[in-house]
């Protein structure tokens, strides 16, 4: 018999299996049980007066509350752009063939990553105390500017810093391990291209690297929005918690003033999550192995063109 010939195969074709689940009553039964026990927390979560629904309803968007939720984004977008690119310096001295440049970026991420966030903020609020006046030009010779921190209202500013300085210092790590994920092969085929060190950081690592530094960051950015609570030690307090802080020491009603900003706080979390997830999809294009629908369609046109071409 030829080996081209096709090979007979049985008349009667296998049964298909046909698959019946396990039945789990636990999962069900665990289900069943947290669904009522939401419901009765609902339940009695709404017909508490302690809760003070109607001071809730009253304050939600009234403009103090409103105007710090402003407040707290400027806060939040200011001292994350400081810090991501102050951070990304850091990174790349931390990284940096100079040892002096190396040793300054260790010591300062020793000093802001060790040290609260909330001590650091009570720092920056006293530093009116600590420098009264700030002389800018050359040293014993001419004097450009002076500025009297005493007049100065700076408590936004204050905070802002304080709040920058020490994100930088976590940024530099997260920037420094999406260098490190980077393959060696890239910074030597940049290197015999001619590229200088600043310019193979530039135009090849940094590029590769926000695909591992995209998703810390964003997280880094929620964490930031909630860490704004902490600037009334600079003291500032016209942000969302501040503000709602306020208007409880006045009606003597904190619980519904915390619920308006717990509601404001995960209203634009929710926000930055969603954006996070598609700029996350944006740079991960290309490394994921999961093919979506038209790729799997035309892979299979391809295979049966290919069959029949045979």
């Amino acid at each position: 018999m030829s080996s081209t010939e096709p090979v007979a195969t049985s008349a009667a074709d296998p049964v298909p299996i046909k698959a019946i689940p396990v039945r789990k009553p636990g999962q069900i039964v665990a289900a069943v049980v947290v669904v009522v026990l939401v419901v009765l927390f609902v339940y009695g979560a709404a017909t508490n007066p302690a809760y003070g629904w109607s001071t809730y309803g009253k304050y939600l968007f009234d403009t103090r509350i409103l105007s710090g939720v402003g407040y707290t984004l400027a806060l939040t977008v200011l001292a994350m752009i400081i810090g991501v690119v102050l951070g990304a310096l850091l990174a790349v001295m931390r990284l940096s063939p100079n040892r002096v440049l190396r040793s300054v970026g260790w010591v300062y991420l020793w000093i802001f990553r060790g040290t609260p966030v909330y001590v650091q903020l009570v720092f920056w609020g006293l530093f009116p105390s600590i420098y009264k006046t700030i002389d800018l030009g050359i040293p014993f010779t001419v004097q450009f500017a002076h500025f009297d921190i005493q007049d100065l209202n700076a408590a936004f500013t204050f905070a802002m810093i304080g709040l920058a300085l020490n994100e930088s210092a976590y940024m530099a790590e997260i920037v420094r391990a999406g260098i490190l994920s980077v393959g060696e092969g890239q910074t030597e085929a940049s290197k015999a291209l001619g590229m200088s060190w600043g310019q193979t950081m530039w135009r090849t690592v940094l590029p590769q690297a926000m695909r591992v530094i995209i998703p810390p960051t964003g997280n880094e950015v929620i964490s930031m929005l909630k860490t704004t609570t902490l600037v009334t030690a600079v003291p500032y307090s016209a942000e969302l918690y501040g503000r709602a802080n306020d208007i409880a020491g006045v009606n003597f009603q904190p619980i519904p003033l915390l619920l308006v900003a717990s509601t404001w706080y995960l209203a634009v979390t929710s926000v930055l999550m969603v954006g996070q997830f598609y700029v996350e999809r944006y740079y991960s294009r290309g490394s994921s192995r999961v093919l979506t629908g038209k790729q799997l369609e035309a892979l299979a046109s391809a295979q049966s063109t290919g069959g029949r071409g045979q």
